[in-house]
């Protein structure tokens, strides 16, 4: 599912009105319908009852009137709060406000601090008349909200949030809780928190981002009328990564009756070190359980004995020269024995030291076979960003905020202030001129984006995922769908998805789950996806 920004969802919609001549009101009409279908669904019946909408300016506000209209039609008394004049509607809007008026539905102007303090007052007559309170409807702001709410919106939307008159009072919110950055998920001072939100046309990536999924509820897509030609000539790049998603991805990885472990390839893996043998373990055991045919651990010699009895369904490959660090002495051993596998996970608690890092260097510069790059790797890449030398095969990246923000040179907040944006920086300039390079970025909403423009923002995983070795699992399990034939995109991003999947499993009964246990889910959670 397609997820586009403000101004992407603007063109949309202007592409239905001017190429295809579908009337800006009837995509509001559907709109608003559309939402009053929603609440029925979740909420039952408005019949004796009335409802709180809350009209701001421009079309989320002409939304707002069409639900009221329906709930209306449907034996529920909508009030309106206008917090704009409305006189000064215009458009799709302002038609709608005429039938408001013909309809004599009640309204309230809200021009100021002092009127929003009569609020209470107003919703215990409301009450006092008999009928329940179905629900507040939050039309104010849509998805062109970029400056901060302040004045009297402010103080209205902390009337929706935190008044006791209307607690436990559901709340629509309209298309995106009022006060957030549909682009990014950010809070623009204050805003609504919903317990459900209808978006139109598409979810938006505000709704998966930052502090998207705290604010927005349950979100419904309800569909408007715009026409599929109209989203499959807009080329949108930004796309939710959910099941259904995910489930196309991993389509290829079905097996047939006469598979062999030759079929699902071999991955080599050079990670570990003094102190962080677990790092190699759980990679290793990441690949396998995603099924991986072979799986070979390049270890420091005095290792060697460690993984031996650690590793008992992998090979380990001893180097000759190392002891207890990858050294770079070892290269021409190492280029040799890569031969025939068909990628390489690499960074896995291999430290930085300045024999490990001119190793990492070096064969980032002459293997050619797809390479997942995570953490040592990574801030080893970072320390040389100056002067890095161009990749010989495809790369994925796989940071967390604070390796992203070692990788661009910036804080860990400038990273989480616009994670699509900082992810696709990074991509831009770690793949340099190839077409093949994957930057990863981790945390809730995970981001996968390509070189080639196309990015994904992931819909599973949870907070009990926060725990040490998750990453070096999620750098095993993409290794492993590469070497299963996955494109390193698909691979990517299929990866991401299936171990988020694997640790909602686990957080159905709390946290405090491994890396190890989660490792364990995902041959169950594979299974269902290519089920689905």
């Amino acid at each position: 599912m397609k997820l586009p920004n403000a101004t992407e969802m603007h063109s949309l919609d202007q592409s239905a009105i001017d190429d295809y001549k579908i009337p800006g009101v009837v995509l509001m009409e559907n709109a608003g319908l559309g939402t009053v279908l929603m609440m029925e669904k979740v909420l039952g019946s408005p019949d004796n009852s009335f409802a709180l909408i809350f009209i701001g300016p421009g079309n989320n506000g002409g939304d707002g009137l069409v639900i009221g209209r329906h709930l209306h039609q449907r034996g529920c008394k909508p009030i309106f709060f206008f917090l704009v004049d409305p006189d000064e509607l215009k458009g799709d809007a302002a038609a709608n406000m005429d039938i408001v008026r013909k309809l004599r539905l009640p309204f309230h102007v809200i021009d100021s601090k002092a009127r929003v303090q009569t609020l209470p007052v107003l919703y215990k007559q409301f009450v006092n008349q008999g009928n329940p309170c179905y629900a507040i409807v939050d039309a104010i702001f849509g998805t062109g909200l970029t400056r901060p709410v302040t004045d009297e919106h402010a103080e209205t939307i902390n009337f929706i949030n935190f008044s006791n008159s209307v607690r436990g009072i559901p709340v629509i919110a309209v298309d995106i809780p009022s006060g957030m950055d549909s682009d990014n998920g950010k809070v623009l001072g204050t805003s609504i928190r919903a317990d459900y939100t209808a978006t139109y046309g598409c979810p938006k990536p505000g709704h998966i981002l930052h502090h998207g999924p705290e604010f927005t509820g349950k979100i419904s897509v309800v569909d408007i009328g715009i026409p599929p030609e109209v989203m499959e000539r807009a080329r949108i790049s930004t796309e939710l990564l959910d099941r259904e998603t995910a489930a196309s991805l991993v389509a290829p990885l079905m097996r047939v009756d006469n598979a062999h472990k030759g079929s699902h390839g071999h991955l080599a893996v050079l990670a570990g070190s003094v102190g962080k043998t677990g790092a190699a373990t759980l990679a290793v055991k990441g690949a396998l359980r995603a099924g991986t045919g072979l799986v070979s651990l390049f270890t420091p010699k005095e290792l060697n004995p460690v993984f031996e009895v650690l590793l008992v369904e992998a090979m380990t490959i001893s180097l000759p020269v190392s002891k207890t660090i990858f050294e770079v002495n070892d290269l021409t051993f190492i280029e040799q024995e890569i031969s025939g596998k068909r990628a390489v996970v690499i960074g896995p608690g291999i430290g930085t030291e300045p024999a490990t890092s001119e190793l990492v260097l070096r064969l980032y510069e002459t293997i050619e076979l797809p390479m997942v790059m995570d953490a040592d790797a990574l801030n080893i890449l970072a320390k040389n960003r100056d002067n890095l030398p161009t990749a010989a095969g495809p790369r994925i990246f796989s940071p967390h905020a604070g390796e992203l923000a070692r990788l661009l040179g910036c804080t860990i907040d400038e990273v989480q202030d616009n994670r699509v944006k900082a992810a696709k920086e990074a991509c831009r300039i770690y793949s340099k001129d190839r077409h093949d390079g994957i930057m990863i970025l981790k945390g809730a909403g995970t981001i996968v984006t390509s070189s080639s423009g196309h990015t994904y923002i992931n819909t599973s995983g949870n907070p009990g995922m926060a725990t040490g070795g998750m990453g070096d699992v999620l750098a095993g399990i993409i290794g492993g769908l590469i070497c299963q034939r996955l494109d390193v995109e698909t691979a990517a991003a299929a990866g991401v998805f299936l171990h988020g999947m694997a640790g909602d499993i686990l957080y159905k009964n709390g946290f405090g789950y491994s890396a190890s246990e989660l490792g364990d889910q995902l041959p169950s959670c594979l299974y269902q996806l290519l089920k689905a």
